[in-house]
């Protein structure tokens, strides 16, 4: 037996962060016929950070929540749990997408983060927040100047970041095949997920938000001039609605031309002994990314497990389903267990206690964006493709404010005012996707083809690599 097939044989195939006692108890679904100022539709991180300021903003608003299933048990208690005060997915991406507004990009997600600590201290919401900062390293020497460039381009806009070479990234984290790192430490961090999401939830109901869990939404029409809502045993008739749906592109069929949602694979070990955590040298508890064409990422918990993810995947039109049977078996994982003993080969006696995947909304965008349907009178919010934790408090600020016509200054930026590209529909979308996937898997290793199949993918919108 390997070490993949060994570390992994007594995963429980969910994710960790649920994995507690101290879940909240589930609020009642709703039953019968009703009506609010706004509705909000999903209890994730968009629609539980909707819902306090919406409350927060106008306390007499009549807001409601609705949630298919329970809060946190969607995609908002599945990420690795990385916040970061970049709202463009990185500020590489946001170069890329918006390089005339990068400035303000930068102070809107730095003022974000301001926000979102300060809810957190005011709620005494217990998310389990630690402020190590985030670490990109580079893999193999050929990935050095990506992070040199990474450095100075968080330098240029205030952050206070450190250049890390090799010998320098060791005192750091422990890896043979990296070669340097940047450190960006400030504003940025890790949060226990689940906690984080069962504290907004706890805040919301305490600001006097209706919230409704396992209350699927099924239509969406207007009758006499106002939005009725039908669920599963009720309805609900509502001047404004947000869909906070993200991966789970729900409401319009058009949302789903610009929203594929793909997998993430996360695994995390047994809590560590101190032995081992020397071995690894990892002191500083960053969350950290990597340069592999099919990057991994990992962070420490409060409780000294290490989560290590990566590897993506999709299923055919499966963005609804949370947990797909082929992901609660050992044989998705055995790649990202192999990635994991590869980059630190000195854990060959580690042990994967969860192992799981979480929907993720992408986009040719790779960052948020907003879609009006109704004549403004609904708006999606979502699209985040990583960095969501955080990025979600400021999507449901700028939904909110869309919803409501407010004159906000970023409402006038361009990354406010346009979508990302189409992507093609099934059956091409999951053709394509599978031959990338692969492609992400091996180019590595194998090369040939891969590489400029990647490179055509990046060409028609997604920054792969």
């Amino acid at each position: 037996m390997g070490f993949a097939e060994n570390a992994l044989r007594d995963a429980t195939f969910f994710p960790l962060w649920l994995d507690r006692d101290d879940a909240p108890s589930v609020e009642p679904q709703l039953v019968g016929n009703t009506s609010a100022d706004l509705l909000i539709v999903g209890g994730g991180f968009t629609g539980l950070w909707a819902a306090i300021q919406a409350k927060e903003a106008q306390p007499d608003r009549d807001v409601m929540l609705i949630e298919a299933t329970k809060v946190a048990y969607g995609a908002s208690g599945r990420p690795a749990g990385v916040v970061s005060t970049s709202v463009m997915h990185g500020l590489h991406n946001a170069v890329r997408l918006f390089p005339n507004d990068l400035a303000d990009l930068e102070r809107l997600g730095q003022d974000n983060m301001r926000g979102f600590m300060e809810t957190l201290e005011r709620y005494n919401i217990d998310a389990q927040f630690d402020r190590g900062g985030e670490l990109t390293v580079a893999v193999g020497d050929d990935c050095v100047p990506d992070i040199k460039a990474e450095y100075e381009l968080h330098k240029k806009y205030g952050h206070v970041v450190e250049y890390l070479d090799r010998e320098q990234l060791r005192e750091h984290i422990k890896s043979p095949i990296y070669s340097a790192g940047c450190w960006n430490k400030e504003l940025s961090g890790t949060v226990q997920p689940a906690m984080l999401a069962w504290g907004l939830k706890r805040a919301a109901l305490s600001l006097g938000v209706r919230l409704h869990e396992f209350t699927p939404m099924e239509k969406i029409e207007r009758e006499n001039g106002v939005i009725k809502v039908t669920t599963h045993d009720g309805s609900v008739k509502a001047r404004k609605i947000l869909l906070g749906t993200n991966a789970f592109a729900t409401g319009d069929r058009r949302i789903k031309q610009r929203v594929a949602g793909v997998r993430e694979r996360i695994m995390a070990t047994e809590p560590l002994t101190e032995e081992q955590w020397d071995r690894l040298g990892w002191v500083h508890r960053q969350g950290i990314y990597d340069t592999r064409t099919q990057l991994n990422h990992m962070r420490r918990t409060k409780d000294n497990r290490m989560t290590f993810g990566g590897r993506l995947a999709y299923y055919y039109d499966g963005t609804n389903n949370i947990d797909p049977a082929g992901e609660r078996t050992i044989e998705p994982f055995i790649r990202l267990a192999e990635a994991y003993h590869r980059t630190f080969p000195q854990m060959d006696d580690v042990k994967f206690s969860h192992a799981w995947t979480g929907p993720i909304a992408l986009t040719t965008r790779m960052a948020v964006h907003f879609q009006e349907y109704l004549d403004g009178d609904m708006i999606y919010a979502g699209g985040y493709s990583g960095y969501g934790i955080s990025t979600s408090r400021f999507g449901a600020r700028l939904g909110l404010a869309k919803l409501d016509g407010e004159d906000l200054p970023e409402l006038r930026m361009e990354f406010a005012r346009t979508m990302p590209n189409r992507i093609p529909p099934e059956p091409f979308r999951w053709v394509g996707s599978q031959v990338t996937l692969h492609a992400l898997d091996t180019a590595d290793e194998k090369g040939g083809w891969r590489k400029p199949w990647i490179k055509m993918v990046e060409a028609m919108g997604f920054p792969l690599s």
